[in-house]
């Protein structure tokens, strides 16, 4: 008899009427012939109410006593869940992550799953109970309660629908499925049918908010079929699956991380282990970086600029405060106002002119971009929070993500479910449950850098500068610009070498229209690209990449960071090199 996880957010089981409809759902489900697993979270605002009443209490209080407490909204959601099902007549049982066996580390209030016991789920199961699972809580291997942190109960849904070997987890919510942006932001956004992990994840971390990227983690690593649905309706929501849909237009969605802060680290030494040091640093306080810069300054000397959630700001200030003085740079600064705008879709790798169109439609908004960083299916900006909104209902039409025509997928939500591991690969994945894994590691040596010197940081500059490559016929892969003090900005890009000429020429054009300086470059270079599964969410893997180079004795010329990928461009002398130092370094990650 197949398994299906039936996952209710906070807003799905925030009354008795929205329980007892939850409940009916689960008992269709059942008497459709399956075995139903729901995973429940606290009732609506519960857990917010929780923790402002710590904070009335103290102002400090231990993470452990925090996930004793948030762990009660779960407990309580799942015995009312279990009691509707009783009421209309049918068997339930209700158990917490501990009662389940989902075992965690020891990291309170944001803890990872290390392995998950399926017995007494299969006995419920196979006794004909439908199973009510506490989600978002586990405990460690000294029986202390912890918790998933944020979206900790999609993380739970989507793990146990790995270790059952569930036909599909179907999350319902208070939307009706995936849409190509934030509709409450974008009013003209659409729901897609059918979305790839990749995508999903990029989406997820670049602000969509309807899934959590670690949950989407995990349906990758196990190809578990996600089905997002309505709470309040039987609509057909959006499948979440490994192929991406590749009849539709280059962009499939739009994401905006509204609260991130933009550090910089002022006359860092131009020393690959100077940067490690920052790298590390901030790891070693478990806060993930997203978009990574660094600028060559003069007399030995860079800037190294980054990305982090507000929330996390002054932990890494006080962490990168600490090591720019151990290292003797100029000190640090911050911009607490920043948003970062994504554009996602599978397409960008085979369709150009993407980063184009994007760079245009703000430079028409004059919204001046602060970083570029480009991944292989994204493309991700900073810009000034105050036009965040603005700058995210631009490129949403700019790609014409409102029609139908451009990116509805013709394939059905019910499409096949993906292949999923071999039983020795699923072993290994299932024993290892929340670890990093390495799919790949490759080598591009296909191309040359053409660095653009400091361009004056003005509205448009990126749009001009890449319609002219695009008139000259160059195809950009990787894009990273960062900020200069003086109100100046470097964009380095990769290009095919067969192209650097034009590239050249074009690069100077720009160059002297804005009165700067010519253009450097290096006709070869090597790209590494480290795929696969948590490489922002497991802090310090940047920090290992730039780590086992420079033990090599490899420079590090470009950086860009994404979920699924990080890229590195080294000199193309070093590439071979490059690549079996990072083999060895992953040795233990990869499968």
């Amino acid at each position: 008899m197949s398994i299906i996880i039936q996952k209710f957010g906070g807003t799905s089981v925030a009354d008795s009427e929205k329980i007892l409809a939850a409940a009916r759902r689960a008992i269709r489900a059942q008497s459709e012939g399956h075995q139903v697993v729901m995973v429940v979270s606290a009732m609506g605002k519960y857990t917010d109410r929780l923790i402002e009443l710590a904070r009335q209490i103290s102002d400090d209080p231990p993470d452990r006593e925090i996930d004793m407490l948030l762990a009660t909204g779960e407990q309580m959601s799942v015995a009312l869940m279990a009691m509707a099902v009783h009421s209309l007549g049918h068997r339930a049982i209700s158990l917490t992550g501990a009662q389940i066996g989902i075992i965690t580390d020891s990291i309170h209030t944001k803890a990872r799953i290390r392995s998950i016991s399926t017995e007494r789920i299969r006995k419920s199961l196979d006794e004909g109970n439908i199973v009510i699972a506490a989600g978002f809580q586990g405990i460690d291997e000294g029986a202390d309660i912890t918790t998933l942190g944020r979206g900790g109960s999609d993380t739970s849904a989507v793990a146990l629908a790995a270790v059952l070997g569930a036909e599909v987890c179907e999350i319902y919510t208070d939307v009706d499925g995936v849409y190509t942006s934030d509709p409450r932001v974008v009013p003209t956004a659409r729901r897609l049918e059918l979305i790839s992990y990749d995508e999903m994840l990029e989406l997820a971390t670049a602000g969509a908010g309807v899934m959590h990227g670690r949950a989407i983690e995990f349906a990758k690593k196990f190809a578990v079929p996600i089905h997002v649905r309505s709470s309040f309706s039987d609509g057909p929501g959006t499948m979440i699956l490994r192929e991406p849909d590749t009849t539709r237009q280059s962009v499939c969605g739009a994401a905006m991380v509204k609260d991130e802060a933009r550090v910089t680290v002022l006359g860092l030494p131009s020393d690959p282990e100077a940067a490690i040091a920052v790298f590390r640093r901030v790891a070693d306080a478990n806060i993930a970086l997203d978009m990574i810069v660094q600028n060559e300054t003069a007399e030995g000397r860079t800037d190294l600029s980054f990305t982090v959630l507000s929330e996390n700001l002054s932990k890494t200030l006080r962490a990168v405060d600490a090591v720019a003085k151990e290292l003797g740079a100029e000190g640090c600064c911050c911009d607490e106002n920043v948003s970062k705008i994504s554009v996602v879709g599978h397409g960008m790798a085979i369709r150009p002119g993407v980063a184009g169109t994007m760079f245009r439609a703000l430079a028409e908004k004059r919204i001046d971009i602060q970083l570029i960083t480009t991944s292989v299916i994204k493309i991700s900006v900073a810009v000034a929070r105050q036009f965040a909104q603005d700058a995210l209902r631009s490129v949403h039409e700019a790609f014409e993500l409102q029609s139908t025509m451009s990116a509805v997928a013709t394939e059905t939500p019910h499409a096949p479910a993906p292949k999923k591991p071999g039983s020795e690969e699923l072993l290994a994945r299932l024993e290892r449950m929340e670890k990093l894994i390495i799919e790949d590691i490759q080598l591009d040596q296909s191309q040359a850098r053409v660095t653009f010197l400091g361009l004056p940081e003005t509205p448009g500059l990126a749009a001009r500068t890449f319609d002219r490559l695009a008139e000259a016929g160059v195809i950009v892969d990787m894009i990273v610009q960062g900020k200069r003090r003086g109100r100046r900005v470097d964009i380095s890009v990769t290009v095919p070498r067969a192209q650097l000429a034009s590239t050249l020429d074009a690069a100077r054009d720009i160059s002297a229209s804005f009165d700067c300086r010519l253009p450097v470059h290096s006709p070869k270079v090597a790209k590494l690209s480290v795929l696969g599964v948590g490489m922002r969410s497991h802090a310090g893997v940047a920090a290992r990449i730039f780590q086992s180079l420079a033990a090599a004795g490899i420079k590090v010329e470009m950086v860009s960071t994404s979920e699924v990928c990080v890229n590195v461009v080294v000199a193309a002398r070093d590439g071979e090199k490059a690549l079996s130092t990072l083999r060895n370094e992953f040795a233990d990650e990869t499968l």
